[in-house]
């Protein structure tokens, strides 16, 4: 038998019994849909993560902070070794210092963090209104937390306005910190931008517009390698020295460890949906098969040989998969782009931004195409196999 002709046959049932056959695909598809949009969920979830804390620079940096032994001290020395090592591009130190911001009547206490737009930039620091302080000139970041208890609730409001900037000045004696006085920093501050969070009441000011204060000891340095390969080198180097180092990608790794298990979870519970899903289209071919019964034994009565009647059947189960999978890609990027959206609108009427937190990789939508395409040629491989062993003449007599 022709392959054209198998394949007429075998699509025969989507005119004759066009209901029953659309509700099988349907349901395959639905199973599939499941998997897709529970799936997709969680590489979006872990893409939209990610994105937020990643950058280039930031995979490709350090953290460096003081380690148990309280006589090391994170200080200049410190700071020009570790540049000097062939393996680092940059370091950019930070300290954090008590102070207070002013802004016309309001005074807000504060932790102030020190250091330059380039420790933000390795940092990966997301500033939501405004823009990076320039370190040259008299300019600060604030947090949102700053701006609420300085009355301000719309923080566009006050980017671009000055405040006055006093920093709880601390010295360093016999390996222990003793206070000092407010040291008020000269001139006036513009606020360039504003950090979104609620939650912390911090600004970031300039290393190099700090007056009146000697800075004994860093809190923190970020090293920024001049490649991935490097990365665990300098870590190497720096812990010999006997310093704490923590590397943002070890966290991302740890991460995607997290979201792996997540979307295996989810699969399951998509792949439940596609195995009854499976049984009804295992049902549908069995009952094909019983209302075809006399025709078989016609075929084979002309001519027709097993391996003939085993493809047609075969070929039936196997469009039916492969639309299934069709209709299930349909459905589940459908049904995540609704979701997304109602996300979105609930976002936007709370006042937070829109994200994207469905992510489908291509791949992954051919794989699972061509695993719905399986479970069809799985499902009908045994109702082939009875087709082709029926005996021509019970089959004939069969009603």
């Amino acid at each position: 038998m022709r392959i054209p002709d198998i394949f007429q046959l075998s699509t025969r049932m989507f005119r004759s019994r066009l209901m029953r056959t659309f509700l099988t695909i349907l349901g395959i598809g639905i199973g599939i849909g499941a998997i897709m949009f529970l799936v997709s969920l969680g590489y979006g979830l872990q893409r939209a993560l990610i994105s937020q804390i990643t950058s280039s620079d930031s995979l490709l940096s350090l953290d460096v902070v003081q380690g148990e032994k309280a006589a090391l001290v994170l200080d200049t020395s410190v700071i020009d070794t570790i540049r000097a090592f062939p393996e680092v591009k940059d370091i950019e130190p930070l300290v954090s210092l008590k102070g207070q911001v002013i802004y016309e009547n309001t005074t807000a206490d504060i932790i102030a963090s020190i250091t330059t737009a380039n420790f933000l930039k390795f940092s990966n620091l997301k500033v939501v209104d405004g823009a990076m302080f320039n370190q040259d000139k008299n300019e600060i970041l604030i947090s949102k937390a700053v701006a609420r208890v300085l009355n301000i609730e719309d923080t566009k409001t006050i980017i671009g306005k000055e405040v006055n900037i006093s920093f709880l000045a601390t010295t360093l004696t016999d390996g222990a910190y003793e206070q000092l006085d407010m040291i008020a920093q000269p001139g006036k501050f513009i606020v360039a931008g504003v950090v979104g969070d609620e939650s912390s009441s911090f600004i970031f000011f300039p290393l190099s517009k700090v007056s009146g204060i000697t800075l004994d000891a860093y809190s923190q340095a970020k090293v920024r390698v001049t490649g991935t390969e490097t990365l665990d080198i300098v870590r190497n180097k720096i812990l010999d020295m006997g310093f704490s180092v923590a590397a943002l990608s070890d966290v991302i790794d740890q991460a995607n460890k997290i979201f792996n298990v997540l979307q295996i979870i989810l699969a399951i519970f998509g792949i439940v949906a596609l195995v009854v899903s499976a049984i009804g289209m295992f049902n549908t071919m069995t009952i094909a098969l019983m209302e075809r019964t006399q025709e078989v034994g016609i075929m084979k009565a002309l001519g027709a040989s097993k391996k003939d009647i085993m493809y047609m059947f075969i070929t039936e189960s196997v469009i039916m998969g492969f639309l299934g999978g069709v209709v299930g890609l349909i459905i589940g990027f459908l049904g995540g782009e609704a979701f997304n959206y109602f996300l979105n609108f609930l976002a936007k009427r709370a006042g937070g931004n829109t994200i994207d937190i469905f992510y489908t990789p291509l791949w992954f939508a051919v794989t699972i195409a061509g695993f719905s395409t399986f479970v069809g040629f799985i499902t009908g491989l045994w109702p082939a196999r009875r087709a082709a062993r029926l005996n021509p003449l019970e089959a004939v007599k069969y009603k």
